[in-house]
């Protein structure tokens, strides 16, 4: 049976309600809204409204399915580090904007270091990747140099992100 509903007005702050949701949704997004709600020992409609509230504050930001890659044929997944070949702000914007529109690239992110760009991007094998770095990522405006490595085998990926800080302390 579920708990006492908590109050209906919520906070700016999230509760241990809404950490479960998130923590049940990154793990099973499939469930339904009464699944959700008896894991977590809400009725049906707070849930609901929970949930839509995740996802009008950001915190919910979509939902996916997660495919394996080498069944669809990605055989290659690569890490390439891109050196701008100009440093200012104009430059990485229109090289950011540029980026975003490669569906090869999975990922991007702007790091410190050696680079400016890190790039995660999947091929259907070595060729493909080869083909397309020099008829595509030698082509973006600004590159100056790329770095590339292969990865051998997944550790791990797609993991949920950790929640643990958001709850609240135990007593002691």
């Amino acid at each position: 049976m579920p708990a006492a509903e908590p109050a209906e007005t919520h906070g700016p702050a999230l509760d241990r309600y809404d950490v479960a949701i998130l923590g049940l949704l990154q793990a099973e997004a499939r469930l339904s809204n009464t699944e959700l709600a008896a894991r977590i020992g809400l009725s049906a409609a707070p849930t609901w409204r929970r949930v839509k509230w995740l996802e009008a504050q950001g915190y919910i930001t979509g939902y996916r399915a997660e495919i394996d890659r080498r069944r669809i044929g990605l055989g290659v997944l690569a890490f390439v580090r891109v050196d701008a070949e100009r440093n200012n702000a104009e430059a990485t914007r229109v090289l950011e904007a540029a980026i975003r529109e490669l569906p090869e690239v999975v990922a991007c992110h702007y790091v410190s270091g050696d680079c400016t760009f890190e790039l995660q991007v999947m091929c259907t094998d070595l060729d493909a990747y080869s083909r397309w770095t020099m008829a595509t990522l030698f082509k973006l405006p600004y590159v100056k140099n790329l770095h590339t490595s292969f990865s051998l085998g997944e550790v791990k990926a797609g993991a949920a992100l950790p929640l643990a800080h958001l709850r609240a302390p135990a007593a002691r």
